[in-house]
């Protein structure tokens, strides 16, 4: 679902995949990439966490995350 002028209604996965990416470069854009944090969970695979790390320091050029591994 998509909010357009107030109203939410259905969407395709391209819309709402785009319309979070443009959420997030805007915000990167607007308050830089130290305002981009991300938590990952110590559940998760080693591969998750790692794509995780990968996307927050590499695409939105933040070193802001961390998970609860050390539990």
């Amino acid at each position: 679902m998509v909010r357009d002028d107030g109203e939410l209604r259905p969407a395709t996965w391209d819309e709402a995949l785009g319309r979070a990416a443009d959420g997030l470069r805007r915000a990167r854009d607007e308050h830089g990439p130290a305002s981009f944090g991300m938590f990952s969970c110590s559940k998760s695979t080693n591969e998750m966490n790692y794509a995780a790390q990968k996307f927050a320091r590499a695409v939105m050029g933040s070193n802001n995350i961390d998970s609860c591994n050390r539990t």
